[in-house]
């Protein structure tokens, strides 16, 4: 298989903007929440900093129509700004930004404003089809761009890897920008977790215990991030890492939010990515992890069937930044690239490992899934 490049990558979350800040947090181990009211009482959250939260602010009054933009759209942009960074467009692209709950403020609002008034908003419907995040996105790029966007749940921004790649593989583009999105810290969305008594009710220091097997209860948090890489075909010397596997499974659903206790998903989009590879192991696996007693142990199980003994050093980032939803993926790319231009990982509190942490890093893998059993996995490389 042809590998990919990956020429620039950018992420907007509580961990960060810059890749230097955002591995400065990965090193120093601290959960970034903060309490969230809700109407069932205070509840973990992983915002934005104060910082990052005024460039939010700042980029809205850059153009009229922004101001009208869900926060979805925003972080995108802010994040596309970054991977974008040095690279000069040539040649067809394409835009491909997903998200699981999409423009949930704005279409929350919206509806409010029309159980009051009786009337929809002029601009309801524009502002929260999902397709309008990529649109401002190459918008906001000056980019002649094919823009497209679509939720596959909490796997989305690693579909959008998955439809870039094989959109560059059929010719028909000569980069793509791929990513997610997600501004889910709203009462409502909170509360939908809520009602699947999948939140996490503590809400001091690591108020997600990913990876912790032995937890009696769940303990997902919802944080809110956006991410975004430029793809291109084949090795480019300007590289910052490359995609050097991809696989995707699914399986059959018993409930809504079902996962085989195995998670026969995970076992074929890792043993997808490990053939097209070449590869029978890799150095770690950067988890998705997302902090529930059941999505653990079912990731961990498949684990342990396709990688037998020879299990890898296992990563995970949402003890520390909360679930991102349709964005973890990207954020899990994200951590896997610094974890080879570093050549360190950070290390889980919970779990007790099968081996020791490498001493180098040459292959990590990145799982996603999200309700519906879409597992996604890519393995990169330098």
């Amino acid at each position: 298989m042809d590998h990919i490049s990956i020429l620039g990558m950018s992420s907007v979350s509580a961990l960060g903007s810059s890749s230097a800040v955002v591995w400065e947090n990965y090193r120093a181990g601290q959960a970034l929440f903060s309490n969230a009211t809700t109407p069932s009482g205070p509840v973990a959250v992983a915002r934005l900093s104060q910082q990052l939260e005024q460039e939010v602010e700042q980029l809205a009054q850059q153009n009229p129509n922004y101001k009208r933009l869900d926060r979805t759209a925003l972080l995108a942009i802010l994040a596309a700004r970054g991977s974008m960074e040095g690279t000069q467009p040539e040649g067809k692209w394409g835009v491909n930004i997903g998200s699981s709950r999409g423009a949930t403020g704005l279409f929350e609002k919206y509806h409010q404003d029309f159980i009051k008034r009786g009337e929809a908003h002029t601009l309801s419907s524009p502002t929260t089809t999902l397709g309008n995040v990529s649109t401002w996105v190459a918008q906001d790029l000056q980019l002649p761009a094919m823009s497209l966007g679509h939720s596959v749940t909490c796997a989305s921004a690693m579909h959008a890897v998955l439809n870039g790649i094989a959109w560059l593989r059929s010719g028909m583009v000569q980069a793509m920008l791929v990513g997610g999105t997600e501004a889910p810290l709203t009462p409502f969305t909170i509360a939908q977790m809520q009602a699947l008594n999948l939140y996490s009710k503590n809400t001091d220091g690591f108020s997600c215990r990913a990876l912790d097997l032995n937890k009696t209860a769940n303990t997902m948090v919802l944080g809110e991030a956006a991410a975004t890489a430029v793809l291109v075909l084949g090795d480019h010397p300007q590289a910052q890492g490359h995609i050097c596997g991809y696989g995707w499974g699914t399986e059959t659903l018993d409930h809504h939010t079902s996962l085989s206790k195995q998670a026969d998903c995970f076992q074929d989009s890792m043993k997808m990515a490990l053939t097209a590879a070449g590869l029978e192991s890799v150095d770690a696996v950067v988890m998705h992890a997302p902090g529930t007693i059941l999505g653990d142990k079912a990731e961990y199980r498949a684990l342990q069937e396709v990688f037998g003994s020879g299990l890898p050093f296992l990563v995970s980032n949402k003890h520390l930044i909360g679930h991102t939803l349709g964005t973890s993926g990207m954020l899990s790319l994200e951590l896997a690239m610094l974890m080879l231009q570093q050549q360190d990982c950070p290390v889980n509190p919970f779990l007790e490992q099968a081996i020791e942490k490498p001493q180098q890093f040459k292959t990590v893998m990145i799982n996603a899934v999200g309700f519906g059993g879409n597992a996604v996995s890519l393995i990169v490389c330098k």
